[in-house]
């Protein structure tokens, strides 16, 4: 069973030409950045971040780890030490959280908008060939005739789209939770800039 499928798939890469290798690594590139910021957006906790803090302060911190979590560690123990301008030293500490939520997301945005131009590539490529074999009638002499010929240049066009299409839904996905975490992130900032230090175990 997974002998045919794979020997199917090859079937399926090689009738797309050249641009189909490109496809598929972009494919496995795609995937891999996806699937790096599923695991880079994870909060720690469902609570906001207010309730987060005063439970921290009560000595219950996070009991998973994520982005709000680690930011919230590193900025109490700033407040606590009692850092002059803590905002500045808490947008030092933030930043590598911040750097991380983003991570990968030009590549997942590029990906997204070149798969379908690259197989459009293929698409015209495989069309011309078509054409260009129309001249001496040797289409003909295969097996679908001209139809077949033009169903595989075809492939390389659905083989783009299969690869935009959820990539461009995932990715919108988890700029929004990006976006959720960027403001919850701004608003423990605000929250540790507004509170004095030394609640730690009240």
């Amino acid at each position: 069973m997974l002998y045919d499928l794979v020997n199917e798939f090859g079937a399926y890469v090689e009738a797309g030409g050249w641009v189909m290798p490109p496809l598929v690594l972009a494919t496995l590139v795609l995937w891999f950045a996806i699937g790096y910021r599923f695991a880079a957006l994870k909060r720690g906790s469902v609570r906001d971040v207010r309730n987060l803090v005063r439970r921290y302060e009560k000595g219950k911190p996070p009991s998973s780890n994520g982005v709000l979590a680690r930011a919230l560690a590193k900025g109490i123990e700033l407040r606590d030490a009692g850092k002059d301008e803590l905002r500045p030293w808490l947008d030092d500490a933030f930043f590598a959280e911040e750097r991380e939520i983003r991570k990968f997301n030009r590549l997942i945005i590029t990906i997204v908008s070149a798969a379908p131009l690259l197989g459009l590539l293929g698409t015209v490529i495989g069309m011309i060939e078509t054409f260009d074999s129309l001249g001496d009638m040797s289409l003909f002499s295969q097996s679908g005739g001209i139809a077949g010929g033009i169903s595989q240049a075809l492939i390389t066009t659905q083989m783009g789209l299969a690869v935009a299409i959820p990539g461009l839904i995932v990715n919108g996905v988890l700029l929004r939770r990006q976006k959720n975490i960027e403001l919850e992130l701004a608003q423990l900032k605000d929250i540790l800039c507004s509170e004095p230090s030394g609640r730690k175990g009240a």
